[in-house]
């Protein structure tokens, strides 16, 4: 998959933001994003990002835009086979996820649609099951045009990163820094995960007492692993070859060569 990436983006331009754009929007889609490892896709998109074969703004305009009409397709998709989705095998299968979902959307349907973004099982569930509410437009667009706004940076966030580690100039000093610099973008998105985590089993009252991981042991985790990224970032930027970080990143966001 990812050579097949590969090949496309160092065509042109175009074929670059075509790949985005069908990336985006088959992890929007409904069902068909629950096959697609998105976390992977997304991340192998950013790494190209961050090592300047694609370009950020473009990148992020077109994955927008397939989040838009991959959510948006779904919402009609719920609304008008709402009959036969009932029947379907899958979703039986899952009917728990299925009514937390509708669950969700009947109390914070606004939040869940934002957040709900954030998180792989219920991304191409939740426009669907909007749909399948007959949850008004009003309430389903506004959020869900936030959500596509921000999803995209979040999840080529970890490419980018290493995108760049991988750019800079090889040294002693400067792949011990690639590596800890990876560890921290790895800390602070599995905290953003934890925390998505948290919020999901808090919301839906979840007491996992069989389990180990319970709700207050996820809650703590989730705080030490974002707040250990964090830190980790202030102490980062004390680091010689942090000069070369920024000056690659900040090409990256101003669209500079």
């Amino acid at each position: 998959m990812e050579s097949w990436l590969t090949s496309l983006i160092t065509q042109s331009l175009t074929y670059s933001l075509l790949v985005v754009g069908i990336v985006s929007f088959l992890e929007s889609l409904a069902l068909v994003g629950l096959l697609l490892p998105g976390i992977i896709l997304m991340t192998t998109l950013g790494t190209f990002i961050g090592d300047g074969r694609l370009s950020f703004y473009p990148a992020w305009i077109s994955g927008t835009v397939g989040c838009l009409l991959g959510d948006w397709i779904s919402y009609y998709i719920g609304l008008y086979f709402k009959n036969w989705l009932c029947n379907f095998n899958f979703l039986r299968k899952n009917q728990r996820l299925l009514d937390k979902t509708k669950s969700l959307l009947h109390k914070h349907s606004i939040i869940t649609i934002i957040i709900g973004r954030f998180i792989g099982p219920t991304r191409p569930l939740i426009p669907m099951v909007s749909g399948m509410l007959k949850l008004p437009l009003k309430k389903f667009i506004f959020p869900s045009i936030v959500g596509c706004i921000l999803w995209p940076p979040v999840y080529f966030f970890p490419g980018i990163v290493t995108g760049i580690a991988i750019k800079i100039p090889q040294s002693s000093q400067n792949d011990y820094f690639k590596w800890f610099l990876l560890s921290i973008a790895i800390l602070i998105w599995l905290g953003i995960w934890l925390i998505s985590k948290w919020w999901n089993m808090r919301k839906n009252h979840i007491i996992n007492t069989a389990s180990f991981f319970t709700k207050k042991k996820i809650g703590w985790l989730a705080f030490l692993t974002i707040s250990s990224g964090f830190l980790s970032l202030i102490f980062i930027q004390f680091h010689p070859t942090m000069l070369i970080f920024r000056k690659i990143f900040f090409t990256i966001l101003l669209g500079t060569s």
